[in-house]
Parts: C-alpha cells; structure tokens; sequence
C-alpha cells in the first residue's frame, strides 16, 4: 500500500499542482503567445523544468548513489508521520477537483501542511505577506508607469518589437526557474527516502512525468485556470505579460532568499493581477473601481475556500494535531 500511495500519490500531486499552479506561473505567456506553435512553447519551459530539478539536486549534494533534494532545501520540513497511506492521496485528488471548478487553489497549503500541519502559520505569514508585496509593488509600478500603460492599451492589436518578445520569454524562463524552486517540493513530498536524499530513478521518473503534464496542458491551452489570466485587461499583450511576468518572478526570487519555508505562489499571482488591476482602474482605463474590487473580492474568496479546505484536509489526517 505505501509504495502505491507514494507512486499514486505523486502521479495525481504532479498534475494537480502543474494544472493549478504553473499556469498561473505560464498563463501569460502561453496567452500572449496564443499564434505560436504550442509544442514550442511547451519545449522551452520543459527545457528549463529538466535543468533546474538537476540543478537542485546535484547542487544539494546530491549523487547517483546517494540520491539528492531538487526542492531546493524546502523537503527537509516535511515529513509524514508514519507510513504514507490511503489518505494521504486527498490532498491531491482535492486540489483536482478544485482546479476542475477553476479555484486558484494554494498547492503549498493543500499539499504541505498535510505532512506537517505545524507548518501552517509560518507558510500562511509568508504567503499573506507575498500576496500584500506584490499588490502594492504591481499597483505602484503601473501606476508610475501609465504612458507606458496607456500605449501598451491603445496598440494592443499590433505586432509587438523583437526586443519585446525575447524579453517576455526571457522574462517567462526567469519567473518558471523561481517557481520551481519555491513549489516542487509540493510534489516530490510523496516521493521515499530522507528527504535530502531522493533516489534519482524516481528524479528521472518524477521529471519525465512532469514533462507529460506540460505537454498535455500546453495542447489544451490552459484548462479552467487560464480563465483567470484572460479575464484580466491586456495580459495578451507580450509587452504588459513581460511586466507581468518580471515583477512575479522578481518577488517569488525575493521571498526565495528571504526564507526557506515554502509560500503560496498562488496567492501572489492573485494579488500581482489584483494590484494591477486596480492601478489601470485608477488610471480609468476599461474598468471601474467598484468592478476591480468585486473582482478582488472574488478572487480572494477562492483562495480563502483553498486555504479552508487545506485546513480541513490537514486536520482529518492528523486529528491529534494541533495548529
């Protein structure tokens, strides 16, 4: 039953948090590059996918024989207690179903705290604290930056520069590297061994699925989260998706060298769109204050019913758990 969980386990935790998390991660880029062959898109972020799991496994110390850590230091907090069994494939088959009704789902809660439910405040201070960093970072730099803006609105439908576009996908490769850092820890929590030492058969096995996913999500343009990238003003533009993509990669780089313990991207990629969004309604560009803030306010309760069912899920597994 345990290697089955483990096997499973990931299988399910690898396209859950792939489908739900790295679209947010890709959504722009995918978006604004909607007239470019998909397999080409999905070749690049798989390339970057290949060599920064190696990158953090040999850079952990690890070896063929002794086995690494390609989270980046983050498994060493996470521990089951006790044999992985049945239950634990709830986490991920909860953050399925979620994604399926189109929650912008925090992975790091539903999955992680399942394996140490003492994680929780130090991951919901430093999630709570990225989400407030980049709404005011994101409203400030638009705000600051509205000729800027008002150009990249007015010229939407135009073929952008050369120099636009290898900025977007360098912009995009930079900001994919930072979230894989932060949140694949978040899959390969199922995987056995001391969690510095991860066999590199199942690094092997864990990457090639992953690659899979990616090509599966690349082929149907995003799924049901995408949704939350197109229904904000001008991400279509390589131009305002570079920014975008930039600024999300840059406060994903900060909080990484801030801290080891993992962080909700989900919950700076909604509240990056959220501060832009606001800045380009005070700018009174196609929207209204008021209808920003049903927006926010819809976003965030997604991520609330995220956080409550991470909470719930946590605690039926570890019932003698206190948080």
């Amino acid at each position: 039953m345990n290697e089955f969980v483990i096997v499973v386990g990931f299988m399910l935790a690898a396209y859950s948090i792939i489908a739900n998390d790295s679209i947010q991660t890709l959504g722009t880029f995918l978006y604004s590059n909607r007239n470019r062959p998909w397999w080409l898109l999905c070749a690049y972020s798989s390339s970057i996918l290949v060599v920064v799991l190696l990158v953090g496994f040999f850079t952990s110390g690890g070896s063929l024989e002794t086995g690494g850590d390609p989270s980046f230091g983050r498994l060493s907090r996470f521990d089951p207690n006790g044999l992985l069994d049945w239950r634990f494939l709830l986490p991920p088959i909860a953050l399925l179903v979620l994604t399926q009704l189109g929650f912008p789902v925090s992975t790091s809660f539903l999955i992680l705290i399942t394996f140490s439910p003492g994680a929780l405040e130090p991951m919901l201070i430093k999630s709570a604290a990225g989400y407030g960093v980049a709404f005011v970072l994101a409203m400030l730099v638009y705000l600051s930056t509205k000729k800027l803006t008002d150009h990249f609105l007015k010229t939407e439908k135009e073929n952008p520069p050369v120099g636009w576009v290898v900025g977007q996908w360098l912009s995009t490769g930079f900001l994919w590297s930072m979230w894989l850092m932060q949140d694949v820890a978040n899959i390969f929590v199922y995987f056995p061994g001391e969690r510095d030492a991860i066999p590199f058969t199942w690094l092997l096995m864990g990457i090639s699925w992953m690659v899979i996913i990616q090509i599966v999500i690349y082929k149907i343009g995003g799924g049901r989260i995408q949704r939350i990238v197109k229904s904000k003003t001008g991400t279509g533009d390589i131009r305002a998706a570079t920014i975008v993509d930039f600024l999300y990669g840059l406060i994903l780089w900060y909080f990484k060298i801030h801290s080891s313990w993992p962080m909700s991207t989900t919950w700076v990629f909604v509240g990056l769109l959220a501060g832009r969004e606001l800045a380009i309604a005070l700018m009174s560009h196609n929207r209204s204050v008021k209808d920003v803030g049903i927006l926010v306010i819809k976003d965030g309760s997604k991520l609330l019913v995220g956080l409550l069912v991470s909470v719930m899920i946590a605690y039926l597994l570890n019932p003698t758990t206190s948080f």
